[in-house]
């Protein structure tokens, strides 16, 4: 019996979203031009209803973790999602200003123009996921409503309380037909992918971006994917060791390490391993006296990613690879039923093992030595293009040659994380690590059709002027011969 009813929540569910993306669509095609200030009293409304409701945001998202930092809730979540929007709302007007293009010659000359057009696409579809849960649904949403577009949001699954804070502040800002949210579990998310969106963006995990894309090829919806992958971290001979260490450490256990853009792994020189291992375990014990009963330690967001991380460390003792809990309060990990894991080092683990197979997203860091430079370069490229690359030193060549010989979405330079802070860079992946970009204009870009236009002049007659009115003669061949060489 519970096959047919399922079926029938399904069908359901598909013909709510088809519905409500059909009057979004209509809303869209109603309303013709989006002015810039309608763009901006969408922004206006979506910061209001973010900055009335953090408290209850971040209280859901410490619901749904079971222990995240209210600190971080606000500022990567909420503030994040403010300065986005603010910058959008800064900057959208000169965004959308047509763009002059040269035509050519001698058609400029004859009167002729040619322009660069930014169209709204219309209704964009937006898969968020669980690890920063209203920050990545509202960070892209502030370029698609700069864009000009209406949206439908469905959230993950994985952080149920957040997801229902987030339907009800959009339903009480926005009509319908502006912005609305469905919640639900992998069925709503596969059938929400499945609709003809103008353009859908999803962030998560690459193996869902296959079936994501797959079913968005259907209807031919352009995607832009924000995945992850194995960020990794190289720390140079010539650098501020305790510095860079402080610096990689804060970023890692930054929501206990759930997170697209953190540090994956760390290449050191082999001189400066046990030093490096001093300082990681001395920056843990500053910034968590304790982990258990510490309130600014963030929990893993549930049972099957505790099971799965855990299972990365159980692989590498029993592999004998070395493995160093940082423990400051000598806390009994294994009596606590709250799905906090303790920051691990795993020394040297070979490419077989599990922490080196797949993105860790938790607090788990391996770190690998090298000999000299060009080792850290080949061992990057190796490995599938990550989202994010890290470097530390003070080689301005070494740099340029880490910058230049390795491909990653984006690259923060002596700190980690940081560049997708800057609201003007585009924040993006390549390749395994996602395709498109949002932030700043770029994200405007990704969420307009550029339409070409061309202004042809009254004045003359350009087709017979080129030889390109029939019948075809001297002139025509005047024109071939003066195009065909080299």
């Amino acid at each position: 019996m519970n096959a047919p009813q399922s079926n029938t929540l399904s069908a359901d569910i598909e013909l709510r979203m088809q519905a409500a993306l059909d009057t979004q669509r209509d809303a869209y095609l109603k309303e013709g031009m989006v002015t810039a200030s309608t763009r901006i009293d969408r922004i206006d409304r979506a910061i209001d209803a973010l900055v009335r409701h953090s408290e209850t945001i971040s209280q859901a998202m410490n619901e749904d973790f079971g222990c995240r930092p209210r600190q971080v809730n606000l500022m990567t979540d909420v503030s994040g999602s403010i300065g986005c929007l603010k910058h959008c709302r800064q900057h959208l007007k000169s965004w959308m200003k047509t763009e002059k293009r040269p035509s050519m010659f001698p058609l400029n000359l004859l009167g002729s123009r040619s322009t660069l057009e930014y169209q709204p696409k219309g209704v964009v579809g937006l898969l968020s996921p669980w690890n920063f849960p209203l920050g990545m649904a509202f960070e892209p949403l502030a370029g698609v409503f700069a864009a000009g577009n209406r949206a439908m949001i469905k959230p993950s699954e994985f952080t149920p309380a957040t997801s229902s804070v987030m339907a009800e502040l959009v339903a009480e800002a926005f009509d319908p037909a502006e912005l609305t949210v469905f919640t639900g579990g992998p069925e709503v998310g596969q059938a929400f992918s499945s609709l003809p969106f103008d353009h859908l963006i999803f962030t998560g995990a690459t193996s869902i971006a296959r079936h994501v894309m797959g079913a968005a090829a259907r209807n031919l919806v352009p995607v832009t994917l924000e995945l992850g992958g194995k960020s990794p971290v190289v720390v140079s001979r010539d650098v501020d060791l305790s510095q860079a260490v402080q610096r990689i450490m804060v970023g890692k256990l930054l929501n206990s390490g759930q997170a697209c853009i953190t540090p994956d792994y760390v290449l050191v020189p082999e001189e400066s391993l046990e030093e490096v291992i001093r300082l990681a375990t001395t920056a843990v014990n500053e910034m968590y006296p304790s982990l258990l009963s510490n309130d600014q330690y963030t929990a893993v967001v549930n049972d099957r990613h505790y099971q799965r991380l855990t299972a990365y460390v159980a692989d590498a003792q029993e592999r004998g690879i070395r493995v160093i809990t940082i423990n400051p309060a000598n806390e009994d990990f294994d009596a606590d039923d709250g799905h906090k894991i303790p920051p691990t080092l795993i020394v040297n683990p070979g490419d077989d093992a599990l922490c080196m197979q797949d993105e860790i997203f938790g607090p788990v860091l391996p770190i690998k030595t090298y000999e000299n430079f060009d080792e850290t370069l080949a061992y990057i490229n190796s490995k599938p293009r990550p989202l994010a690359a890290y470097y530390f030193g003070n080689d301005g060549a070494e740099e340029q040659r880490f910058l230049t010989g390795t491909t990653s979405g984006g690259v923060s330079i002596n700190d980690v994380m940081f560049h997708m802070l800057q609201k003007d860079l585009p924040f993006g992946g390549i390749g395994p690590s996602g395709m498109g970009a949002y932030h700043g204009a770029e994200g405007f870009k990704t969420f307009s059709h550029a339409k070409a236009v061309y202004r042809q002049t009254k004045r003359f007659n350009v087709a017979k002027l080129a030889g390109l009115l029939p019948p075809y003669g001297e002139t025509t061949e005047k024109s071939i011969r003066s195009n065909i060489k080299r």
